[in-house]
């Protein structure tokens, strides 16, 4: 099984990822940020800040009044940085700790008599700033023969007093080689290892992989001198592969490759590292799916080339290659045929077919006839051994080269789910189909589709290697698009549909109706009230729903779901009129009465002068919660959706005091 190998060390280093921090804060802020050049090496970042409002200008003039000037990671000359200073906007030094510690170094260490080298390259910012603080003379070399080139032009180096240090990124063995270089040349040299411990650590891992591993590929800018190091380092051991981004994998080809190893540069932001991670593994993976099988059996004296007699099409075929068996009997683990030839043609059950749910019990009968090719035939036993797996599949595979680039759909059976996508076969013939190409959302489970019969559309297919990719979701484009147009071609308002429900919001559920979304709101959803959808539906439910609204200009369609036979309302109507009496359940007090409830989601209000036939100060000096009363119903306000009750209309008829004015007043108010 082919396999990716990701470097401890790879992506952002302390510094870069000190700068970016420091930017995304400041843009987080709302603070206008512009950069001095661009902050690093890497084109990915920089269009990501870009669309942050971050803007590159190449001079302190250039920065708008309000915006703050950060210098980049790689530190900037005396110069400009005088000038930036002279300039008066406000700026952040972004400058990575270990460049700002080479400048420290440089500017206490040299003077007009000292002269300065430095190892790395001479047309990098960080080697230009570098060299800005030097006091006398300074000299970049590139490696060790640069080095001994340079004392043999200006021989006064070897009896001068000099500082050598190096670019943060310079490859390691090339400033071990340069330093025992140096150590001949000069006899007054003081040596600063100035390249950063990571870009150490980085570069080690990055040459022991490559040592391992048969491939490596290096994720980074091509300006990125850190980046070009990793690859310098990792080419020498293995074929090595830079790439800025995920895309630029499709023209390296992997296939042949055990183990691939992978590292990035120190600019390169994780993202970029996982989308690269994750498309190796698919492409590694697919190639080790889709392959079929060279070795049919090892017991045999002779090996079938499979990948050989797929290359040749079944015209191409003699007499002795393809032949027709007829079924004579279905074993439990062959099939029996007879092929008009002395020996007797035998198909093992893995060479019925690709597809393993295939049951050759259950789909043959004697004297059915079938397409087969001879995989190999042992005179001395008198036996043969065919497949009519392989039959199939070579029919297939024309089907499916035709197929490729055309608007044909195809159908095949999802036979299993592998990382990254799914295997389809169809007609014995095996593709591959991408997760972002195998469903109609990237929130569908691809499990769903295993052992189910799908359509799909052949995107590409490579000959050579026998290997095709398609798409179920371009079918299912098409399918839902077919769908809509005659959904708003026929579709009315209060029309009842089935749908599924596809998502829930906090303000209601969309349900595909058939090839468009509409949506219940939550008021729509239950005639009580609720907090969340979910109290009702879940997502995949299956319901009935009722169009109330259509938008064709807006693709919008509202639908309902609570029935009008399950009203409260209607029900209450249903069963009780003015006058009746019913057992009601009190609910809650209020100072003017109590609430009790009639039928679910319907409530009545008995009146405090209600309740008894004596004056009552309180609701709750006569009533509990929860008890249960017998009323009779003295009014229904429809309009309003009001019930009003009473218990003393059930009451004995007495010769009572008149109600205190108070109450006659406070009745005569409600």
């Amino acid at each position: 099984m082919a396999s990716v190998v990701l470097a401890e060390k790879a992506g952002f280093c302390f510094g870069v990822d000190r700068a970016i921090k420091l930017i995304e804060k400041l843009t987080a802020e709302g603070k206008k940020v512009a950069t001095l050049g661009p902050i690093i090496h890497n084109q990915q970042v920089i269009d990501g800040l870009g669309s942050r409002g971050v803007k590159v200008v190449e001079a302190p003039e250039e920065v708008e009044t309000d915006a703050i000037l950060v210098l980049r990671t790689h530190g900037v000359t005396r110069d400009v940085l005088g000038a930036v200073e002279k300039s008066g906007c406000e700026f952040i030094d972004a400058a990575c700790p270990f460049v700002k510690k080479i400048h420290k170094i440089v500017l206490d260490n040299s003077s007009e008599d000292v002269i300065t080298l430095i190892a790395g390259d001479c047309n990098h910012p960080e080697v230009k700033a570098i060299k800005s603080c030097a006091k006398g003379e300074s000299f970049v070399v590139g490696n060790a023969d640069e080095l001994g080139a340079l004392v043999e032009k200006h021989p006064l180096i070897r009896k001068k007093q000099v500082i050598f240090v190096s670019q943060t990124t310079f490859s390691v063995k090339e400033w071990k080689k340069t330093i025992k270089k140096v150590k001949l040349l000069c006899t007054n040299v003081k040596i600063f290892d100035t390249i950063c411990s990571a870009t150490e650590e980085r570069q080690s891992e990055a040459e022991a992989l490559s040592q391992n591993c048969d491939a490596m590929v290096i994720v980074g800018g091509r300006h990125s001198s850190n980046t070009r190091k990793l690859f310098s380092v990792c080419e020498k051991n293995c074929p090595s592969f830079l790439v800025e981004t995920a895309n630029e994998l499709n023209g390296i080809r992997l296939s042949g490759f055990n183990c691939v190893g992978l590292t990035a540069g120190a600019s390169t932001p994780a993202g970029i590292i996982k989308e690269v991670l994750e498309t190796m593994s698919e492409i590694l993976k697919e190639n080790n799916m889709i392959e079929e099988e060279r070795v049919l059996d090892s017991a045999s004296a002779e090996d079938f080339d499979f990948a050989a007699a797929l290359e040749e099409s079944l015209n191409s075929m003699n007499s002795d290659q393809k032949v027709v068996g007829t079924v004579l009997s279905v074993s439990p683990t062959e099939i029996q045929v007879d092929i008009g030839r002395k020996q007797t043609g035998y198909i093992p059950y893995s060479e019925y077919s690709s597809d393993p749910n295939a049951d050759p019990k259950a789909e043959l009968k004697v004297g059915d006839s079938l397409n087969l090719i001879i995989m190999k035939t042992n005179d001395q036993e008198g036996v043969t051994m065919l497949s009519k797996k392989r039959y199939d599949a070579i029919a297939a595979w024309d089907v499916i080269v035709n197929a490729e680039g055309t608007d044909t759909i195809l159908e095949g059976v999802v036979t299993e789910v592998i990382r990254g996508g799914v295997i389809v076969v169809s007609n014995n013939a095996r593709l591959f189909i991408p997760a972002s190409l195998a469903t109609a959302s990237r929130n569908d489970k691809l499990e769903d589709l295993l052992k189910k019969t799908v359509k799909f559309k052949v995107i590409e297919v490579n000959k050579q290697r026998r290997r095709a990719v398609g798409s179920i979701r371009a079918v299912l484009k098409e399918e839902r698009k077919e769908a809509e147009a005659k959904f708003w071609a026929e579709a009315q308002e209060g029309e009842v549909r089935k749908g599924v429900v596809k998502s829930l919001m906090k303000f209601g559920a969309f349900v595909d109706i058939g090839g468009v979304d509409g949506m219940i709101h939550i008021s729509e959803l239950s005639w009580s009230r609720i907090k969340d959808p979910s109290e009702v539906v879940n997502v995949g439910d299956e319901v009935e729903v009722t169009i109330k609204s259509l938008n064709p200009e807006k693709k919008q369609i509202a639908l309902g779901y609570k029935k009008l036979e399950d009203n409260p309302w209607e029900i209450f109507k249903s069963k009780y009129s003015v006058g009746d009496e019913a057992e009601v359940e009190i609910a809650n007090f209020t100072d003017f009465g109590a609430f009790a409830h009639i039928v679910a989601g319907i409530d009545g209000l008995i009146h405090i002068s209600q309740i008894a036939n004596k004056h009552v100060a309180k609701p709750a000096d006569v009533l509990k919660i929860g008890e249960k009363v017998t009323v009779k119903i003295t009014e229904i306000d429809e309009e309003r959706k009001r019930v009003s009750l009473s218990i003393r209309a059930l009451l004995p008829e007495e010769e009572a005091a008149e109600a205190p004015v108070e109450e006659v007043v406070e009745e005569a108010a409600e």
